[in-house]
């Protein structure tokens, strides 16, 4: 009888290590590890792929975009992606800022919820060590930068990399050693605030590679993309763990990230008669309540019309074109209000979303 050989896994006590296509199960393979969500920017709700160019805007989901420079950016999710990689977010300078003032920056941010960065330690004496990485691309080379904020940007870590060939994807890691000082929230609050800078005036730009009490975006002595039309820049596969090593990109099933992502942001509807509805019950004379329900939100919501209208169905004909009103909002659920033109007494009434779309935001 033959006996097949298998190959040791090393436990915590020690003993052997097995790879298995080049990656350590004990490290590569720990489920949980990535604190980024939407690393390889799959999931993009709001826009779709549609391009942003307005400040304080999400260019795929949990990645904003955050500029007060005189550059116009368009940012987008692109298909233009490393090996192993199917999305990125693409960055054009459309409008180029030649002379950056001091107080101006231009950048892009994930905010990381305390939950999700507790075990780091930030804030005490037994702070962890943590390790970015990430796939990077830009038609301007040189030395690039960025930081990790707390809550109140009150610490700041800037920290820089370098871009050594133009239109070529680059792999890239950053160590940082755990903040034992500041206030670093452990809640459904921002835990840390993680940004990739484009162009940075001094006054946001600190010396990398020490954490300091001042509020800095970026990295002092970086190149400014934004001073460079059609300058262009690439990023994905975006990894946050703890540990001094960077391991490789950590997999999740698209529909798990897309249930991560709904945490914070999350659409109701297809635009279609099917998309968002209810059986109705009527309040008052004309005016009908239908409760909606969705992900449980990070925090209380706020719930507002995205596209499209609803229609009200009563005794058998359709009264369109409605637009509700959302009241009694909780984490989970809320109501829907429309308001008909000619209701029948008695009649069985249900709401349907006929065109409407439902945007439900708890956004960090």
């Amino acid at each position: 009888m033959s006996t097949i050989a298998v190959n040791a896994i090393t436990d915590a006590s020690g003993g052997n290590t097995a790879s298995i296509n080049g990656a350590t199960p004990t490290t590569d393979n720990t489920m949980g590890r990535n604190r980024i969500i939407n690393g390889a920017m799959e999931i993009d709700a709001r826009n779709a792929g549609a391009a942003v160019t307005t400040s304080a805007s999400y260019v795929v989901d949990r990645f904003q975009y955050q500029n007060d420079s005189d550059a116009t950016l368009s940012l987008q999710q692109s298909s233009t992606a490393p090996a192993g990689f199917s999305k990125s977010i693409a960055v054009t300078v459309t409008t180029a800022d030649a002379s950056v003032g001091a107080t101006q920056y231009s950048m892009i941010t994930q905010r990381i919820e305390g939950f999700n960065m507790a075990d780091f330690g930030w804030g005490t004496a037994n702070a962890k060590t943590v390790t970015l990485s990430f796939w990077v691309r830009s038609s301007v080379t040189g030395t690039f930068g960025g930081v990790f904020n707390n809550d109140g940007s009150a610490r700041s870590y800037p920290y820089t990399y370098s871009i050594n060939s133009a239109d070529t994807w680059e792999y890239k890691t950053v160590t940082i050693v755990g903040d034992t000082s500041g206030t670093w929230l452990s809640t459904n609050g921002t835990g840390i605030q993680l940004r990739w800078a484009f162009g940075m005036g001094s006054t946001y730009a600190g010396t990398a590679g020490s954490w300091s009490a001042n509020t800095y975006f970026g990295a002092s002595g970086c190149v400014n993309l934004i001073s460079t039309l059609n300058a262009t820049f690439y990023i994905t596969g975006v990894q946050l763990e703890a540990g001094s090593v960077a391991t490789s990109f950590e997999r999740v099933d698209y529909s798990e990230m897309l249930r991560r992502c709904q945490r914070y942001y999350q659409v109701l509807g297809d635009g279609t008669d099917a998309g968002v509805g209810s059986v109705g019950a009527r309040w008052v004379t004309r005016d009908y309540f239908a409760q909606i329900f969705y992900l449980t939100k990070r925090a209380t919501p706020t719930v507002s019309v995205k596209s499209g209208t609803a229609q009200l169905m009563n005794n058998g004909s359709a009264q369109g074109g409605l637009t509700p009103t959302f009241q009694y909002i909780g984490r989970d659920c809320c109501c829907m209000r429309v308001i008909g033109t000619t209701v029948t007494d008695g009649a069985a009434s249900y709401i349907q979303g006929e065109s409407l779309k439902v945007a439900i935001t708890a956004e960090l």
